[in-house]
């Protein structure tokens, strides 16, 4: 769809006189209030790139005619609510895992958190000890572990020392006692960097989760389904989201980084 050139005697209001033009068309009717007056728009509109209220304009080809469509803003809200929430969905996971990992990184006292991440070959088969044996805290200072196989006493043991937890683990030949020693202050700022190296995988994983966000919008300018400038709204909004679930991490980083410190 062509507009008019603009004549020289409306130099002066090439806004206004546009409007007047196309209010005047048929089936046109008066024109609405959101009508965007601004240069970037005008000369864009000029160019019929968008219409009269500033929206993208998609260019259909037909067999017998050429029709143009825009993105309607109810069409871009549902774009954005699917791909943000997975985005949400994922970032949630992510805290999720820096939480776990953060419970394994050991204080003063027993928990039996800290052997969470371990894994132990059984049979040629990784899997995790909570699968192969009952741990309980008898006293705040050791933890106990009950293997359902007692033939795997042994591995589990050397799987705990090969760990580096900074504990003792003792085999009697039915039980595993591991004794949690007081925490020194070279072992407090060992486990800290520990924790900030755990804090920094989980932003990673944020920055990875808006990364392929940003890409699924770009995907839908490409389909000429989002403007470039819808792609750049949405993207700001995406990053306010990153940016939330990032405080979130450096938090749980402090309380532990202080949980460290107090025991």
């Amino acid at each position: 769809m062509a507009l008019h050139a603009v004549s020289p005697a409306a130099a002066s209001s090439p806004l206004r006189a546009l409007s007047r033009r196309l209010a005047e068309r048929p089936g046109c009717g008066c024109l609405p209030k959101q009508l965007v007056y601004s240069s970037k728009n005008f000369a864009r509109l000029q160019a019929g790139q968008v219409d009269f209220v500033g929206r993208p304009l998609v260019l259909q080809h037909s067999d017998k005619r050429a029709v143009l469509t825009h993105a309607t803003i109810e069409e871009i809200e549902a774009e954005k609510s699917v791909i943000e929430e997975q985005a949400k969905e994922k970032m949630e996971k992510a805290i999720e895992t820096v939480q776990t990992n953060f419970n394994t990184v050991r204080t003063g006292r027993a928990n039996p958190a800290m052997l969470d991440r371990i894994e132990v070959e059984y049979y040629g088969t990784p899997v995790n000890l909570k699968s192969i044996a009952q741990i309980s805290t008898p006293d705040a200072t050791s933890l106990l572990i009950q293997p359902y196989d007692k033939s795997s006493l042994k591995l589990i043991e050397k799987t705990i020392v090969a760990a580096n937890l900074g504990v003792t683990p003792s085999n009697d030949g039915e039980v595993i006692r591991v004794t949690v020693p007081p925490l020194t202050s070279d072992r407090r700022k060992e486990l800290a960097k520990t924790v900030a190296k755990l804090a920094e995988d989980g932003k990673v994983a944020i920055r990875n989760i808006r990364r392929d966000a940003i890409k699924a919008y770009d995907k839908l300018q490409k389909e000429k389904k989002l403007s470039e400038d819808n792609v750049k709204d949405l993207s700001a909004d995406l990053q306010k989201v990153t940016d939330g679930y990032m405080k979130k991490i450096e938090s749980i980083q402090k309380q532990k980084e202080e949980e460290l410190m107090k025991i």
